[in-house]
């Protein structure tokens, strides 16, 4: 598939822009809601406007646009709160007042954009006093309009009001997720120290006896070696067989802490693709163990989920991914368990060709006797990733759930 430039993908709440095309994103959609100023915008260019009040009432709309734009731009990638953010919103405030009292009612919307910008910037504890006293002044200032008395409260009041409480809680939810992103990176940190202290405690299980044989053995074997030789020669080859044996205890347990699992991987996978925000629909037949499954081939298949999940979040662009587990009988009447993953993006590359993940996945797969099958979804848009390992001739283990034997049309295999 694909390849896209590091660090691109979805833009997540929260979180400062990444990309050239996320920083545009976002200032789009920080600068749509400054159609809400055509109000005063027309105001200065209606005819009869005087130069006076053209020049005046532009040049205090330019400072409150800056001076809205410093804030919103600044907590965006700071998130601090100085003394430059208060003089940008004792700013907007008194501008807001100034050309309100003395342009016209329609300047009343500034009140609006100074009580967002108030709750984007202050912490709760100020902002929940700060937005009242902002749609106060607002009201105060509006009352001096008498022929927009009846309906302004509703037209700028509740809005400014409004708005400041909604963006509080926006905030809110911003700062939640952050410091859910921060819990979990802390429980990976955690999880990957408690594994490294299995992993040691296992190695000192596995080696700590035969270490210390192995010395006794040595030290035995040179107080022999003068007078006894054949003693001492017997003494080394019980070393040899000892350290050997330790040699193939490490070994296997590195081979199991390095072989992926189904089940692990599945778990990854669906908090990739929730993180990416695309939604997940997985078999319950992912969760189940086989026992005509071998470890070999249980790898093969887990490294193929986590090569076709990392595919669908980083080149897909995909908002919909189902991952399928189903048993389906060979032309030579043998049995293969097939992982499929199928999404709804972007689909195959017009260049038939496999990247460096999905190269080193099919020789993987070779190697576990199986096969890999990509190409286009079966229905509608998308890519459909597809590993076949075989499967002994045990059944499946009690409870096991296998989706239905049937299954799409065969992928061309584009390789």
């Amino acid at each position: 598939m694909t390849s896209e430039p590091k660090g691109a993908g979805p833009m997540m709440i929260g979180q400062p822009p990444r990309t050239r095309r996320q920083a545009l994103g976002k200032m789009m959609w920080i600068g749509i809601w400054l159609l809400y100023l055509a109000g005063p915008v027309g105001q200065l260019l209606r005819v009869g406007a005087s130069t006076t009040e053209r020049i005046g009432g532009g040049l205090g709309l330019v400072a409150f646009v800056l001076s809205y734009l410093v804030v919103v731009f600044r907590h965006m990638w700071r998130k601090t709160t100085g003394p430059l953010m208060y003089a940008a919103l004792a700013l907007m405030l008194a501008l807001s007042t100034a050309l309100s009292w003395t342009l016209g009612f329609s300047w009343l919307v500034l009140f609006i954009f100074t009580s967002v910008a108030t709750a984007v910037v202050l912490p709760w504890r100020q902002s929940r006093w700060t937005i009242p006293l902002v749609t106060v002044v607002l009201l105060a200032v509006g009352a001096r309009y008498p022929e927009i008395r009846a309906y302004y409260f509703f037209a700028y009041g509740l809005p400014a009001l409004g708005s400041g409480f909604m963006m509080v809680g926006v905030q809110h939810l911003i700062r939640t997720t952050t410091e859910l992103r921060a819990a979990r990176q802390e429980v990976a940190r955690l999880a990957a120290s408690e594994e490294r202290l299995r992993l040691a405690r296992d190695l000192h299980d596995l080696l700590g006896h035969s270490l210390s044989l192995i010395t006794l053995k040595s030290e035995l074997a040179g107080r022999m070696l003068p007078d006894r030789p054949s003693d001492a020669a017997r003494q080394v080859a019980d070393i040899e067989q000892v350290s050997r044996q330790a040699l193939v205890d490490v070994r296997e347990a590195v081979t199991g802490y390095r072989r992926p699992r189904l089940a692990v991987e599945l778990a990854g996978a669906r908090a990739a693709l929730r993180t990416a925000g695309v939604e997940a629909g997985a078999d319950p037949a992912l969760e189940s163990e086989y026992r005509g499954l071998a470890p070999d081939e249980e790898s093969a298949l887990a490294w193929a989920l986590r090569e076709a999940v990392t595919n669908v979040v980083r080149h897909s662009g995909a908002r919909h991914c189902e991952l399928l587990l189903s048993e389906e009988w060979e032309a030579d009447e043998s049995r293969s368990l097939c992982l499929a993953v199928l999404d709804d993006g972007a689909g195959p590359p017009r260049a038939q060709h496999d990247g460096n993940g999905l190269s080193g996945l099919r020789e993987r797969l070779t190697r576990a006797g199986g096969r890999l099958e990509t190409g286009p979804a079966p229905r509608g848009p998308g890519f459909a990733l597809r590993a076949f390992v075989p499967l002994g001739t045990a059944a499946p283990a009690a409870g096991a759930v296998l989706a239905p034997e049937t299954s799409p049309e065969p992928l061309n295999d584009p390789a």
